[in-house]
């Protein structure tokens, strides 16, 4: 059994952050589930441009409100807490934070722990992992 407290994480190598978001990873490729989960707080007043080339991500506001774009067809789709969005297809997007956005993401297939975007908002299929 694997048991991790969030607030025991926070701020430790398990913390990831970037200009637009941070992301603690509770659940990584190293512990064998088969997926990742992560508590992401995206920055209030911020776009991040986001397309997983390589995982596919399912994520739940938990707080906060913003919006999703589907690059491929210009749609936008409200988030507000409550809301459930599904990356099924590797859709590129923009992810606008209205206010500071606290979301629940998993991964498949999981990430090792020190992955951020790249230039054109990919995490790397294999990157360094957090132990």
């Amino acid at each position: 059994m694997i048991v991790r407290n969030l607030c025991d994480i926070e701020d430790t190598e398990r913390t990831i952050k970037a200009e637009n978001w941070e992301s603690t990873r509770m659940l990584l490729k190293n512990d064998n589930m088969g997926f990742s989960f992560h508590i992401t707080t995206i920055y209030a007043n911020t776009e991040t441009h986001i397309w997983y080339q390589n995982h596919l991500e399912s994520v739940f506001c938990m707080s906060g409100d913003g919006e999703i774009e589907t690059l491929a067809d210009g749609k936008i789709y409200p988030i507000k807490p409550g809301t459930l969005y599904i990356l099924d297809k590797n859709d590129e997007h923009l992810l606008r934070a209205n206010n500071e956005m606290k979301m629940a993401c998993v991964f498949n297939p999981p990430l090792n722990g020190k992955e951020t975007h790249n230039a054109d908002g990919v995490y790397p299929l294999e990157a360094d992992s957090v132990t």
